[in-house]
């Protein structure tokens, strides 16, 4: 039986109707995703371009994303009905790509080598603590309503929204962006070069920008009070010291 979230996205999205309209997204997804870590493999071979490349990219993917939300109107014009699904696939798709291509490139780039010492065993325990932590809570909170959430359904779609405060989301504002950021320090934690301990310092301030800027921008200027109420009560991206044990709890029973 489908989620509740994709029967809600298929009423946008004709081709999750069928089975070869779901090949179709999931071969455009991987296809980008290719694209992307094909670029990586490349430009690793030029030492100084390594974690130029992935800031590049990185930032290159939130500003493609953001396209997304400003040609919303442009697009509701000319598409009409199909404005979000024309949307996505033009501009969030390929900045999903972009931004979880960075992610992964943390655990393989080059750079400079470290030496060993007591803080390669912190970097290797940390590495998997993190990873396995991110990876659950992204599985877990994309199967907690997220869907909509990562597909972003609710900009062009907000007639049905409202403050989720429910689950994970009363404990996280943005668990799917939680979880990717632990992941992205998992990942580079584990690499333990000197680049991809870099990416650790710059990922989290571009997530902070985006939400800041456009995420959360338009969800104010939508929701009004009850948003700004709600930012102000729940963390982003680590919940609060007494909400961990939920935190826990959520991660390991879904609830």
């Amino acid at each position: 039986m489908k989620s509740t979230a994709i029967d809600q996205l298929s009423k946008h999205v004709p081709e999750l109707n069928s089975s070869s309209g779901r090949v179709k997204i999931t071969a455009y997804a991987l296809l980008l995703l290719a694209l992307v870590t094909a670029y990586f493999i490349v430009t690793d071979h030029i030492p100084t371009w390594s974690i130029d490349s992935e800031i590049i990219i990185a930032a290159l993917g939130f500003l493609v994303m953001g396209l997304f939300f400003s040609r919303k109107q442009a697009y509701q014009e000319k598409y009409k009905e199909l404005a979000y699904r024309k949307a996505f696939a033009h501009y969030a798709m390929p900045a999903h790509a972009l931004i979880l291509g960075a992610i992964a490139h943390a655990g393989y780039m080059n750079g400079p080598v470290i030496p060993t010492g007591w803080w390669t065993v912190v970097f290797f325990i940390l590495g998997w603590f993190m990873s396995c932590i991110g990876a659950l809570l992204w599985i877990r909170s994309a199967f907690d309503c997220g869907a909509e959430n990562l597909a972003f359904l609710h900009v062009y779609h907000p007639e049905k929204e409202k403050v989720a405060k429910s689950g994970i989301y009363g404990i996280l504002r943005h668990p799917i962006y939680a979880g990717m950021l632990m992941i992205s320090t998992g990942l580079a934690s584990l690499n333990g070069n000197g680049n991809s301990l870099v990416f650790i310092i710059f990922i989290p301030l571009g997530f902070i920008s985006w939400i800041r800027l456009v995420e959360e921008k338009e969800l104010i200027e939508r929701l009004g009070k009850s948003y700004l109420e709600y930012r102000q009560n729940t963390p982003a991206f680590w919940p609060k010291l007494q909400d961990t044990g939920k935190f826990f709890v959520f991660l390991f029973t879904g609830r």
